[in-house]
Parts: structure tokens; sequence; C-alpha cells
């Protein structure tokens, strides 16, 4: 349960208005009194209500917090729209941040977020720090885990396994004969789930007797010009590939540039792999070999999972939700 300023002040042997007056930074009682009262704050967990500091009420409003990792994901515009969409329809409205890939950053964003009480929280992926998975449990708020798949979430999850899209996708670039495979990624300190589907892709080809060649690893924002001096740099090492596997479609359409304006034939001099099934490979003459992510669905499902919490219905603590492999033209 979450303290409040009467649990405190019955804790503190003093007035509730007091524990007001010393969590507001205010005057009118002794040194003494302030830091007993602030000593047994921090013992209860407590988070001051910003909202009804401002509003006069002590409720969990109809705001829900959603943390995602960059505001200018291409993909996660698309689970934003369906959180936001199914949210409006069912009376709450949406808040939003962003960690950069920082698991500190979340916790920060965190810790601000739950000082205004949120009726819940949408967070990506599932690697977070000891600190936020504290706050969260003390809140005791309905949390759903989305985008990578976990079986034992803090409260409820709506995802699918990254490392399972890059096995996927190194099995199906060898049943097309491929034998000497690249990769090229982005944020290569810090994005869990990035990483992820590129040691399922590693993994795949070594277990079927084909390893990796070569990948390069670029701590860079996953996009169209990274995809395409990605691709640069790795071929530049004299390496010889017959298949490339990329961060994401953008990435893989940079690459595709870059083949085009050196005269590599795709698929024939070499093959173009990306992930998320993103809307501009929609126009390419060639359609791009990737995986489909069901970004709105996995939205509208995390969405409906808290708001039934919220209800007190029954809801499935792990929600898998199926990608689909293109096969395409470029492989």
């Amino acid at each position: 349960m979450k303290a409040n300023l009467e649990d405190i002040a019955r804790a503190a042997g003093v007035s509730k208005m007091t524990v007001s007056r010393v969590l507001r930074d205010g005057s009118g009682f002794s040194d003494q009194t302030r830091e007993k009262v602030l000593g047994i704050a921090e013992q209860m967990g407590y988070v001051p209500n910003r909202l009804a500091a401002a509003f006069g009420s002590d409720h969990a409003g109809t705001l829900v917090g959603m943390c995602v990792p960059r505001l200018t994901s291409g993909l996660f515009g698309h689970v934003l729209d369906g959180v936001d969409r199914a949210l409006g329809r069912l009376g709450y409205q949406l808040i939003i941040g962003a960690s950069d890939h920082s698991a500190t950053d979340e916790e920060e964003w965190i810790r601000q977020v739950v000082s205004w009480r949120p009726a819940g929280l949408i967070l990506s992926g599932s690697h977070h720090t000891p600190g936020t998975i504290d706050l969260l449990r003390a809140a005791s708020m309905p949390v759903v885990e989305i985008w990578d798949l976990t079986t034992s979430p803090i409260d409820m999850a709506v995802g699918f396994s990254h490392a399972d899209c890059g096995a996927e996708m190194a099995r199906h670039v060898l049943s097309r004969g491929r034998r000497k495979a690249g990769y090229i990624g982005a944020f290569a300190r810090s994005d869990v789930m990035g990483q992820a589907r590129f040691e399922g892709f590693r993994d795949a080809l070594a277990k079927a007797g084909h390893p990796l060649v070569d990948a390069e690893m670029l701590h860079d924002a996953p996009g169209f010009y990274a995809g395409y001096y990605g691709l640069e740099m790795l071929l530049s090492r004299g390496n010889e590939f017959d298949v490339v596997y990329f961060h994401n479609d953008e990435m893989a359409i940079g690459g595709l540039a870059f083949c085009r304006a050196h005269g590599l034939s795709v698929p024939d001099d070499i093959g173009i792999a990306g992930w998320g099934g993103m809307e501009a490979a929609s126009i390419l003459d060639k359609r791009l070999t990737t995986t489909v992510v069901p970004t709105t669905g996995i939205g509208k499902a995390a969405a409906e999972a808290l708001v039934a919490r919220l209800k007190g219905e029954t809801v499935q603590a792990v929600n898998v939700v199926s990608t689909r492999l293109v096969h395409g033209e470029t492989v």
C-alpha cells in the first residue's frame, strides 16, 4: 500500500498539517520535527502527489505514463498511436517520456511521473534498474512492459522475442543459399533489444555451421545514413559477404542506397535484410526482406490490458504477439 500524509503523521506523532508543511518545505515546526517527518516519509516510501497539491485530490486520475526508447522512432510512433487511441476510447489520457535507451534515465523519468499518481505505466522493454523495480512495486499501480517479451514481468507484458526474430532471419537467409553473412547494428552499448536480435541471428548461423563473417556496431541512431556508411565500413575491411542483416529497415534502405551508388546488384551481388516492417520500405522497387512487427496492435493490447487491470478484471500476465517474416526480393 502507498503511504499517505495521514500514515506519516500517525507514525511521527504530529498532525497531518505539520507533515504537509514539512514535505512542502514550509515553516512553523522545529528542526527535530522536520528530520523526524522526513525520515519516516523516506522509510515508508512516500511519493508526493503533485496532482493532489494542484487539484486537492489524493486519488489516482486518468493519466497513464508511457516511456519509449526514442521519440523519433518510426516504429514507436505507431505503438504510441495504438496506445493513445485505445486509452482515449477507454477514458484515459497518455503522458509520454523517452529514455534514450538508458535504464537510468528511465528510472529518473518514472520517479518524476509516479509523483503525479498516474493510473498506470507502460514501459518499453524488460530491462530496468533495481531502483525502478523497487519504485514500481512500492507504487502499487498497473505496469505493462511492452516490445521485449518477458515471462516474468513486473506486472504484465505484451511483446515478442527479439532473439527469435534474429534466429528466424538467419534460417531464412541460409535457406536462400547465403553462407557469408554480416550484420550492421546501432546503439551497440544501449539497445538491449537490438542486441538480442543480433545475438539470435549470430547464434543461429553458428549452430547451422556458417558463422557470422563480421559485424559493424555503430554508436549512432539507427537511420538511413547510418545504414549507408555502416555497409561502407563493413565492406571496407575486405571480407566477402553474400548477405547483410541490418538493425532495422531504415538502415537496410540505407544499405540498398549504398549498393546502388557503388554498382552492387541486390540480391545478385549481395543480399539485404532488415527488421521492423517500416513504412519507408513500401515504396522500394524491390520488396525488402524483413520482419513485420504489429506495432499498433502491441500498443492497443497494452492499453487494454492496463485498463482491464484497473477495472479489476482478470488479465493474462504475458501476451505474446506474432511477428511475420516477409521473404521479399532482396535476399
